[in-house]
């Protein structure tokens, strides 16, 4: 892969580096001579980079934009040029933009310098450049491209142009490492180690799980192979119910390690922004990223944003409300699983229940499920002291598997603190009385 891009690279440079003199000749030449015809972009072949130029269709300006912003991470000098200062003014050229780093020596590119390679003077070609590294152009949704944000009161375009570090690997090694977690990018990776055979559910429910397996595995055979495409809709959704604890997460990463498939669960408290309009913008690149990666997306604690719709009292209820349209035409339109995890079906909104492929209903285990998973919750290093009674335990406390886990969790944690290996009733039983708190319940 390294090669492949390598050699791709090689040739979007030599184009880049041809066009910029051609620019350069154009703004600064004293020849009176017809210059020639910016050369086409070089056909490319199987690199990462040229995956993307295919993909995405990208024009021969989208493409300078685009190898503009890899340059300093590939070869940096050449935009040494543009360090080159006006004599009248004793420094700059305004057009060329660019900033100088903390660390870095080179000249790091602005939306100034992009214009000025693409456009120079044309302001309607400026307005398009623009819009590449600012609007609704896949640059910007999937934060390929962008620009870092200026000082205050300063032009928008002055701002530095950003290749972000994951597409920088992507189109360097080859390496497709995880997006960071942040405001921007509200969701992360959630995995485990245990297998389905640790998962304690009723049978109903692990054949409704079995169904978005099956998806998983056989969705594109039967939208391309067998020609579902225009019948069926290339996505799966479905809400899992049921109390903190029961299973819900488990089970929605167990389906992406099983299937081969990321599971990145999303954090609405920071895609729901106080400014209007950025709660969409969050949601577009969390969906377009997890679309071209085939992820699994995992919205738990989902009625913070997809439950029922408000009143409309005042603006901010209207636009709420059109943050909740707005996601039922974004998932519909998904090529791929996502997952809504709610306490209560009730809370809900009604036109979302109906669009779900399957709802699950993830209750509380019952005596026998619960001692089950009381069994297996210990560690094989350890030994219950001769009068726990786990059957016992079960049919006494109506807990969730979570709070099996937390509990035991205590236990273990105390017979560590005292150099032992044999767990004591007394500690499951002040486990089980702390988790009864936390839930505002009495033994």
């Amino acid at each position: 892969m390294i090669n492949a891009n390598a050699h791709d690279l090689e040739a979007e440079l030599a184009w880049f580096a041809e066009v910029l003199r051609l620019r350069l000749l154009s703004a600064f030449g004293d020849s009176e001579e017809e210059l020639p015809t910016p050369p086409a972009p070089p056909e490319l072949h199987h690199s990462a980079y040229s995956e993307f130029v295919t993909t995405h269709g990208l024009s021969a300006v989208e493409r300078l934009v685009l190898i503009l912003a890899l340059v300093p991470h590939v070869r940096p000098r050449l935009l040494d040029v543009f360090w080159t200062k006006n004599d009248t003014l004793g420094r700059g050229y305004t057009e060329f933009g660019g900033v100088v780093g903390s660390t870095h020596g080179g000249f790091i590119p602005t939306g100034e310098t992009a214009v000025f390679i693409v456009a120079e003077d044309d302001l309607q070609t400026r307005f398009q450049v623009s819009e590449l590294i600012c609007g609704n152009h896949p640059f910007a949704q999937l934060g390929v491209v962008y620009l870092a944000p200026p000082a205050s009161g300063e032009p928008l375009l002055s701002g530095a142009l950003v290749m972000e570090r994951e597409y920088v690997l992507r189109f360097t090694t080859g390496s497709q490492p995880s997006p960071r977690f942040c405001a921007d990018f509200p969701a992360r990776r959630i995995e485990t180690s245990v297998t389905w055979e640790d998962l304690v559910l009723p049978s109903v429910v692990l054949e409704q799980l079995d169904e978005i397996q099956q998806w998983l595995r056989h969705g594109n055979t039967l939208l391309n192979s067998w020609g579902m495409a225009g019948k069926l809709k290339p996505n799966f959704t479905s809400l899992f119910v049921g109390p903190p604890g029961t299973g819900k997460t488990l089970s929605a990463s167990l389906l992406g390690k099983y299937c081969s498939v990321d599971v990145y669960k999303v954090d609405l408290s920071l895609v729901v922004s106080k400014y209007i309009g950025e709660t969409e913008k969050n949601l577009s690149k969390i969906f377009d990223l997890a679309e071209s990666r085939r992820w699994i997306l995992f919205f738990d604690e989902a009625d913070a944003l997809f439950g029922k719709r408000t009143k409309v009292d005042d603006s901010h209820d209207r636009f709420a409300n059109q943050e909740v349209s707005f996601l039922l035409q974004r998932i519909e339109e998904f090529c791929g699983v996502v997952i809504l995890a709610s306490n209560m079906k009730n809370n809900i909104d009604d036109a979302f229940v109906r669009r779900f492929h399957s709802i699950i209903s993830f209750p509380i285990p019952r005596p026998q499920e619960r001692q089950r998973i009381w069994q297996k919750a210990f560690s094989d290093k350890c030994q219950l002291e001769e009068k726990i009674d786990l059957r016992k335990l079960a049919e006494r406390y109506e807990v969730s598997g979570g709070t099996i886990m937390n509990v035991v969790r205590y236990a273990s944690l105390r017979t560590l603190s005292r150099n032992e290996i044999i767990i004591r009733a007394g500690d499951i039983e002040e486990g089980v009385r702390r988790e009864f708190l936390k839930e505002g319940r009495s033994l």
